[in-house]
């Protein structure tokens, strides 16, 4: 007689509790060991934060210094060779199907736990179970399970091993650095797959976290959700955890005549938006408009320069910026939203200057781009007079 465990499901009834069980996976991920653990975004209460602990260690096996060690250093090298797991640099097809034995690498390098590791959890059941026989809790869920629901047990299990190491360390890892929209235009190739952050827990959104990493909501545009955002403002509803960092929201204000230290102060703190706002209201409609107006020949390679001058110059490769300076060359009125673009950032990118210097060099830039005689230029000018410091919340 096969044994079919203690508890017998429909086939929708398991596929439910797979869904759950996973699904506590992932949130333990999102909100514990990346919001809480690695960027220190929220403070859980200690009840909450060791059913996370507990629950990674018997579903997982990982180790929460070793998991926050690897995220920070890819924070810290992304992009380069010393990242862990870049796309960029390592290909997708790798990360993608072979990020958790990347990670498993990265794991043994003790220099890197020691530099990045700092800051999570050195109790004693850290030390003499959750570290020491990290693959104990596995073991004793694939027994539970099996005892509990028989050879469907072992195939819940089997799926919620491959679960993690194939949705955040190939998927989010692989395909968020390569493939989909960008809201930031940052140093790194960071996307958002999707703005419906409900599979994978919000971590969908992966460039909004690269742009604001020490932020507890990843959502950032009206249209995108955040999962995890919602399960963390239901822990501070209940009293288990309090938001510590979000990402900056903008404000507006009456157009102020000309710019002053508060304009400057605000622009500041949403530079990051002020770069994306820039994109999508003043070389996006110019580039459309070119690019409408323009003899069949020129399009293309009006739409390759559109697509190239959206992107930091970080992620420009030779051919890259080659192709574009062509381009622009032949083009006044490109090359010239396009060049505001450049002195634009080049304001924010001196990290010693002050204040008072920012508004002097923003100052300069307004009166030249109402002079450009380009009207999205000059409306840009109006919006950026408009900014204002968001209310405390």
């Amino acid at each position: 007689m096969i044994f079919n465990g203690l508890f017998e499901f429909s086939l929708s009834g398991y596929f439910v509790l797979t869904l759950v069980l996973t699904h506590i996976t992932i949130i333990s991920v999102t909100v514990f060991l990346h919001r809480h653990q690695a960027h220190k975004a929220l403070k859980l209460h200690p009840i909450l934060s060791h059913f996370f602990r507990f629950w990674l260690w018997l579903t997982t096996g990982m180790v929460t210094q070793e998991w926050v060690a690897i995220h920070r250093k890819h924070h810290a090298k992304c992009e380069t060779e010393d990242d862990p797991h870049s796309p960029q640099t390592r290909g997708l097809k790798k990360v993608l199907w072979q990020g958790a034995e990347l990670y498993q690498q990265e794991a043994e390098n003790h220099e890197t736990l020691q530099r990045y590791g700092k800051g999570t959890p050195d109790d004693w059941i850290e030390n003499h179970l959750y570290k020491r026989f990290n693959y104990l809790g596995i073991s004793l869920l694939l027994v539970t399970e099996f005892v509990l629901l028989g050879p469907a047990g072992l195939t819940i299990w089997a799926i919620q091993m491959i679960w993690i190491p194939f949705w955040a360390a190939g998927v989010i890892n692989g395909i968020g650095h390569y493939w989909g929209y960008r809201n930031f235009e940052i140093p790194n190739a960071a996307t958002n797959i999707v703005p419906w952050g409900i599979l994978i827990g919000g971590e969908e959104l992966h460039n909004n976290h690269h742009a604001y990493g020490s932020s507890a909501k990843l959502s950032n545009r009206w249209f995108e959700f955040d999962l995890g955002w919602f399960y963390i403002k239901l822990f501070t509803f209940i009293r288990l955890a309090k938001v510590l960092k979000v990402a900056p929201k903008r404000a507006f204000v009456a157009e102020r005549p000309q710019l002053d230290l508060e304009a400057i102060a605000a622009l500041t703190v949403n530079r990051l938006q002020l770069f994306s706002d820039y994109r999508r209201k003043v070389l996006e409609p110019v580039f459309r408009n070119e690019i409408r107006h323009a003899k069949r020949p020129l399009r293309r390679l009006y739409r390759n320069a559109s697509r190239l001058v959206r992107r930091d110059s970080m992620l420009l490769s030779d051919g890259d910026r080659k192709q574009l300076n062509e381009i622009l060359d032949n083009n006044t009125v490109l090359n010239n939203v396009y060049q505001f673009k450049v002195r634009l950032q080049e304001i924010w990118e001196q990290q010693a200057s002050s204040h008072e210097k920012r508004l002097e060099a923003l100052s300069q830039w307004c009166v030249q781009a109402e002079a450009s005689g380009v009207e999205a230029l000059q409306e840009f000018v109006s919006f950026v007079r408009c900014y204002g410091m968001s209310p405390i919340r």
